[in-house]
């Protein structure tokens, strides 16, 4: 038994495809409950995606910025490579890719709630402060995945020789990029507590 454990949690894959599985049976225990994939039982869906997807990305943020990037400066020289060769471009593809999907399961959701575009409008079209409070979270998010795209992602991939460039401009870049997630990391708090407390205190 004890093998059939260490074999199963001593492979990644093996174990996500587990969990998953676990996961769909618990899905399907809801899905039972609700009694048909109806509007509720589709934002619950969506709820739970948003939530996953928004730890990988933000606890990715948060390894960059409280871990890797506070670290690299004590790592000696001759292992610096192991980091920028092989984890942090293994980890920047899950912490972009968990941004978009973020960002994509948030809108949906607030679209099949029924309250995306007063949100974006910060309640100013319903007079509603529950909108004003989620709309500063999604605008701050939005933000944030922005930020991802256009300015982490592409300044990486020079610092980290992915894309060509000299020193300078590799400085330059891993400068840019240092900056940008630290501004997601700023901006971070305030969103995530949009996001927490918002269900709770106007439910």
């Amino acid at each position: 038994m004890s093998n059939l454990v260490s074999g199963l949690l001593s492979n990644l894959r093996n174990t996500v495809i587990l969990s998953s599985i676990i996961t769909l049976v618990v899905v399907g225990g809801y899905l039972q409950h609700a009694g048909a994939i109806d509007a509720t039982f589709t934002q619950a869906v969506l709820r739970f995606l948003h939530l996953l997807l928004g730890i990988m990305w933000i606890g990715l943020l948060y390894y960059f910025n409280f871990v890797q990037l506070r670290k690299m400066p004590e790592i000696p020289a001759e292992l610096k490579p192991a980091v920028s060769k092989y984890i942090a471009p293994e980890a920047l593809f899950w912490f972009r890719w968990a941004a978009l999907f973020t960002w994509v399961t948030g809108v949906l959701l607030a679209y099949s709630r029924g309250y995306l575009f007063d949100a974006f409008a910060l309640g100013l079209t319903s007079g509603n402060p529950q909108h004003s409070f989620i709309g500063l979270g999604m605008w701050l998010a939005t933000v944030m995945f922005f930020n991802v795209w256009v300015f982490i992602w592409p300044n990486q991939k020079i610092a980290l020789g992915i894309v060509d460039g000299d020193a300078d401009a590799k400085a330059k870049a891993a400068k840019t990029a240092m900056l940008f997630s630290r501004l997601n990391t700023f901006l971070s708090i305030p969103m995530l507590a949009t996001m927490g407390m918002n269900q709770t205190i106007f439910n």
